[in-house]
């Protein structure tokens, strides 16, 4: 599955709690989130928390919003068990 966020492609790599279809990204998603590789939501308090990760090899990237460090992050920093999404930008050629 893929959204579309304002005129880039997103390819929806985990949606755990199926709550993707629910949302309207261009609602909630600025352009601050333009430059990562990678969108993470969570859901806490009926709130919806982004951040950003970076691919591992992107230069732009450090320890803490390292993709691979993502599930650390889901895992400390978000509720126990909260329902959560990763999107992948998908670059063009």
């Amino acid at each position: 599955m893929n959204v579309l966020i304002r005129d880039t492609e997103y390819s929806v790599e985990k949606d755990y709690g199926d709550t993707v279809k629910t949302l309207d990204f261009n609602e909630i998603v600025t352009d601050y989130y333009d430059n990562f590789d990678y969108i993470v939501g969570d859901f806490a308090y009926g709130k919806v928390r982004l951040k950003g990760f970076y691919d591992s090899d992107n230069k732009n990237k450090k320890e803490h919003n390292d993709i691979k460090n993502v599930f650390d992050y889901i895992e400390n920093k978000c509720a126990y068990g909260c329902k959560y999404f990763i999107l992948k930008k998908i670059k063009k050629d």
